[in-house]
């Protein structure tokens, strides 16, 4: 979706509101549309699919806002002073933050709805509070903000894989998490008003039956992409020929909502191929399908110029070639919105595993091996029972890890990693159902910058909180029903899919795409690292690059992605460093 920028001028404050005035000439001229929602305040938007306002209690929302069919108020204490916004991220779904101000026009707090598909993003300078999704470029060059990069805090982001929420890279800006009020000053601490392991304990109390815990998942895939589908705009459909996908896509065609075209990627490997799948599928459902082959092309400084502007490392962004490409079709056959299967790796948990039986041993013990898929479990992860009972046995109590990226290329960590605010307080859950939360972590990235998103608006309904809330209520083991990755979505949407895809068992497979991505520019990405900024601030380990960064080591040791995500926060670091000085 678009961008916004607010600006609040200090009231009385003659040189700010010149200054204020100054931006908001600018930001007309830079293509964004004006208003004002408050006195001493303007915002402005621009697409695709500009972020709209409502107006709800005392909340100025910006975004796009929706009922929920069926909502679940919170039981909240008496003297619960955000008693009013846990009520209403329950009662409202979205992509949008919010701004309360006071009766002279004054930000008092600041919301982020639990998606995180805005970012929300301030700071106060010179008489301004400033609230934005993006560092507008212009913007920042003419305020020139006493910001730097934080050195530490991207040494530690670039060992973990979970970049999409927390802190900034930048210290200055306070960055606002997803499901949270910040109070003015920017200085008081935020408060949670939503948190995914809040849901996920509710997967502790006796599971539902099979059935009505289909007819749910049903319904809230439903309402997400109808609510999603509903937004306006002529929509494409991204058929990938997996299950995410298909149920997305079957659920459009079941609630007769428009799509066109149905688009598909496919590459030139065997294992990446799909089109057989999403031919199938086409069949099935009534369309017929745009297939078009992946593309790519030599990197070079501009690649990482191009997407490594935001306020986080632009890890969304990193198939540039690919994502312009995607839009100019979709464009072209004259859609401005495409919806996508994303995020049902993660929510509708793929990880059908021996994590999945240690879960199911911690809520209910010796009872737990008489669970009926106990034996295709250990089958289908070829293993015996009694590893399965000997591993949740020995699972380690207290609380998750955090969760690492370990590669030869990155320098160690002179401290250990934080764990992500939303993995705390997960003592009580097992190994499978945090990983699910990390899946609704790292889904946040889903909605970061890229070129595709800055050319329509992309929709990503199983990341949407409906579907998350649902799911994290459901224990692992019912999600895997039948010992299979998401078993139980498999049988929820049997009726409206092929077989062939209800049941499939094999998966699209891009690992030897993107390896070639990284072999075929060893060129180009041999110096971007080793005579890069991250090595210059001891991030990246120069020797160790020079023996991983050769094609034998990754014929045999892989491990593309780790290096990609390395190139992109050096191109992030240079895009800073460029706007605010060197780093120290």
């Amino acid at each position: 979706m678009g961008d916004y920028l607010v600006v609040c001028c200090r009231p009385g404050d003659a040189a700010a509101r010149l200054l204020s005035l100054e931006l908001a000439q600018r930001a007309e001229q830079e293509g964004m549309a004006l208003s004002e929602p408050a006195p001493h305040a303007w915002l402005a938007v621009r697409g695709p699919a500009a972020p709209g306002l409502r107006r709800i209690g005392g909340w100025t929302l910006i975004g796009d806002v929706l009922d929920r069919r069926s909502p679940i108020l919170p039981d909240t204490a008496p003297d619960d002073p955000w008693d009013y916004e846990r009520k209403l991220v329950a009662r409202f779904w979205g992509r949008f933050v919010g701004i309360r101000w006071d009766v002279q026009g004054k930000p008092t707090a600041l919301l982020r709805d639990p998606s995180g598909a805005l970012e929300c993003v301030a700071w106060t300078q010179a008489g301004l509070t400033v609230i934005c999704s993006s560092p507008q470029d212009w913007f920042i060059r003419r305020l020139r903000p006493d910001w730097s990069i934080n050195v530490p805090a991207v040494a530690a982001a670039v060992h973990t894989p979970l970049a999409g929420t927390g802190a900034l890279l930048l210290r200055g800006p306070k960055a606002l998490e997803p499901g949270a009020v910040q109070p003015f000053p920017l200085s008081e601490p935020a408060a949670t008003i939503w948190r995914p392991v809040d849901f996920a304990r509710l997967s502790l109390d006796p599971a539902p039956s099979t059935g009505p815990a289909m007819s749910r998942l049903r319904d809230v895939v439903d309402e997400a992409v109808s609510g999603l589908a509903g937004l306006g705009g002529p929509m494409a459909m991204e058929v990938s020929g997996g299950l995410d996908s298909s149920i997305v896509a079957a659920s459009l065609v079941h609630q007769d909502r428009n799509a066109g075209p149905w688009i598909h990627a496919y590459g030139s490997t065997p294992e990446s191929d799909e089109r057989s799948f999403v031919r199938l599928l086409g069949r099935a459902l009534g369309f017929n399908p745009l297939c078009v082959p992946h593309q790519t092309a030599p990197m070079d400084r501009t690649w990482f110029d191009a997407v490594s502007s935001g306020f986080r490392p632009g890890l969304n962004g990193m198939d540039l070639v690919q994502d312009r490409a995607w839009g100019r079709h979709i464009r072209a056959a004259g859609a401005s919105a495409v919806m996508t299967g994303k995020g049902g790796d993660s929510i509708l948990f793929q990880a059908a595993n021996v994590n999945v039986f240690t879960d199911l041993w911690r809520a209910q013990g010796w009872r737990a091996l008489a669970w009926p898929d106990l034996q295709e479990l250990a089958a289908a992860n070829e293993i015996s029972i009694w590893t399965m009972l000997r591993t949740a046995w020995r699972e380690r109590r207290g609380g998750p890890r955090p969760l690492r990226r370990e590669h030869p290329i990155l320098a160690a960590l002179p401290a250990p990693l934080s764990l992500h605010p939303w993995l705390r307080d997960c003592e009580t859950l097992g190994p499978a159902k945090t990983f699910q939360i990390a899946g609704v972590i790292d889904g946040v990235s889903h909605h970061g910058p890229s070129a595709l998103n800055r050319a329509v608006d992309v929709r990503h309904p199983l990341c949407a909180q409906p579907v998350v809330e649902a799911c994290l209520q459901l224990p692992t083991a019912l999600l895997a029903l039948g010992a299979r990755d998401r078993g139980l979505a498999r049988q929820a949407f049997r009726d409206r899919l092929p077989p062939e895809i209800a049941g499939r068992r094999s998966k699209g497979e891009m690992t030897r795409i993107y390896g070639r991505m990284v072999s075929d520019n060893l060129d180009f990405l041999r110096p971007w690292l080793m005579e890069g900024r991250l090595a210059a601030l001891g991030v990246i380990d120069c020797e160790a690059a020079d023996a991983e960064l050769t094609p034998e080591a990754l014929m045999w040791r892989g491990r593309y992605a780790d290096i990609l995500t390395a190139a992109a926060y050096e191109g992030w670091v240079r895009c800073w460093e460029r706007r605010l000085g060197p780093a120290a």
